[in-house]
């Protein structure tokens, strides 16, 4: 489990692609001393597990066909940057949202407006995932806990700060880059629930 707060910028180091996965490593500032084989790291907003430690500065995961398939890294590259998170301890602040590091879908950049030090995105996303996202609700981009500010059929725009901007990889975006979400988990839940009528 993660928040959505970003802890590091970080940077795919290499990637060593097969038919039916990949393998990768992080290359990281972050505090790796208490790190260890099988905890997760969320990268990118997908939750993954760390499988070694190729250097002292960076940790390797492999991706399966299913984290390709859903997520930006189908068409990552080296040296592309990587928003960072370690997974969440009993006792840390949640300073974001409950984010599963499960990612749902991957949405595309449709405008970018700046408004003073601000700039509002607007993210376009399929059907099966625009009825997750509403106003005020959280939605997570590239691991980022974000707050909804407007809703449209399929899209939506949420407001980013300076610290954000400069604190990870979405201040970098462009018009129709690619990026990973993950919806609230709470509305794929009520959704599954009203799908079974209630026993009299």
């Amino acid at each position: 489990m993660f928040t959505g707060i970003i802890q590091d910028v970080g940077s795919i180091a290499s990637i060593q692609q097969e038919s039916q996965q990949s393998h990768m490593v992080f290359a990281t500032a972050l505090d790796m001393s208490g790190w260890h084989i099988g905890d997760s790291v969320a990268c990118n907003g997908c939750c993954l597990t760390i499988t070694s430690f190729p250097g002292s500065q960076s940790f390797a995961a492999t991706l399966s066909l299913e984290t390709l398939q859903l997520t930006t890294f189908a068409d990552a590259c080296e040296q592309g940057a990587v928003n960072l998170e370690p997974a969440l301890r009993m006792g840390d602040a949640l300073g974001g949202h409950m984010v599963t590091g499960h990612v749902d879908g991957v949405g595309l950049v449709q405008a970018i407006r700046k408004i003073g030090e601000h700039r509002e995105f607007t993210f376009t996303l399929s059907d099966a995932l625009a009825r997750y996202v509403v106003v005020k609700g959280s939605v997570t981009i590239n691991g980022v806990s974000l707050t909804v500010n407007r809703v449209g059929r399929n899209d939506f725009t949420v407001n980013l700060i300076p610290h954000t901007l400069s604190h990870t990889n979405l201040g970098a975006l462009k018009t129709g880059a690619r990026v990973n979400i993950e919806t609230d988990m709470y509305g794929r839940y009520v959704e599954r629930l009203m799908q079974f009528p209630t026993e009299k």
